[in-house]
């Protein structure tokens, strides 16, 4: 039998650790610790994964050095972080996409989400947004649906990638609004859209609000319409919400939070536990947070965030299904 296999018992078949941990070698951390983004850089997973690991630094001691690898939607950094060594050595800077929609949505899923991975905590909670560019004469999402409905197949929208929460943002969009015919154009992060948004090449898009995202519109390069949560966020007052559009449906919030491989050994997951514990007691961590337009979310033990994940799941699986969103 294998040792992952042997792991699983109870509770910890969601989470992925039990009493047969091996211990660890030596001091933890005795070497560098990488850190997988499976997003591209400049994006508000990769921007919460860095603070992270900023945060976290002090109180842990070693490095940990991020390392961005992108590619369907988050699928492959994330494939790779499940087969690594469960030592402590690689973690997941995973969010909703990678642990609820891929798995969810995809036919043929490379990892599970609560059996190949422990989940650290949950870092914060961050609403996705509806962007523009300027030259788009719609100052809010019924502005924006009426254009789509009086051009149908004018307008692209613009996401993180195939498969991801973005990508559902936008579908879900089109739904809500009435069905709009509005072409997706997948990217392989939410910086590059956003790039692409503010040189005009597509119109609009879909993604996670990001402080890259908020200083942007603050410069007028581009206009986020509307956040798709249920208040407006703290970092931005000015930023409707869907829901003030009439979208009640249009309520996509979404989770990041430190994974890493399952069979981690009980006491490093406890030492990665117990840094971010007091990384999130203090400022750096904190203030990053909410000037990226994200919600801290201040008590996420493992235990608590496996639980936490696997609700998610189930809240997401009906909306999924229904809308019809499948990733080949």
């Amino acid at each position: 039998m294998k040792r992952r296999d042997v792991l699983i018992l109870g509770l910890a078949a969601t989470i992925g650790f039990g009493p047969q941990d091996a211990p660890a070698q030596g001091k933890y951390p005795d070497r560098p610790i990488r850190l997988v983004v499976p997003f591209a850089p400049g994006g508000e997973t990769d921007l919460i994964g860095r603070l992270w690991a900023q945060a976290v630094t002090p109180h842990l001691g070693g490095t940990i050095v991020v390392e961005n690898k992108a590619g369907a939607g988050g699928v492959v950094g994330s494939a790779e972080v499940a087969r690594a060594r469960a030592d402590g050595y690689t973690l997941l800077s995973g969010q909703t996409t990678t642990h609820v929609i891929n798995p969810i949505a995809m036919i043929k899923p490379p990892y599970d989400p609560l059996r190949d991975f422990v989940p650290i905590g949950v870092v914060g909670t961050t609403p996705t947004a509806i962007l523009v560019n300027p030259s788009v004469p719609a100052r809010n999402l019924r502005e924006l649906a009426a254009l789509a409905k009086a051009s149908p197949g004018k307008y692209s929208f613009g996401s993180a990638g195939a498969g991801t929460i973005t990508n559902l943002t936008g579908e879900l969009f089109k739904i809500q609004a009435g069905g709009l015919d509005i072409q997706h154009v997948p990217y392989k992060g939410g910086a590059p859209a956003i790039q692409d948004v503010i040189a005009g090449h597509i119109p609009m898009a879909a993604l996670i609000l990001s402080s890259t995202m908020l200083g942007h519109h603050r410069a007028g390069k581009l206009r986020i319409l509307a956040v798709n949560s249920d208040a407006r966020v703290r970092a931005a007052p000015d930023i409707p919400t869907s829901i003030e559009s009439g979208l009640a449906g249009m309520r996509v919030l979404v989770f990041n939070a430190i994974f890493a491989p399952s069979g981690i050994p009980s006491e490093v997951l406890e030492a990665l536990h117990q840094a971010t514990v007091k990384a999130k007691s203090e400022a750096l961590l904190r203030d990053g947070l909410e000037k990226a337009g994200a919600d801290l979310v201040a008590d996420s033990s493992p235990e608590k965030a496996a639980l936490f994940i696997r609700d998610e799941i189930a809240r997401w699986r009906p909306i999924v299904k229904a809308s019809g969103f499948k990733i080949e």
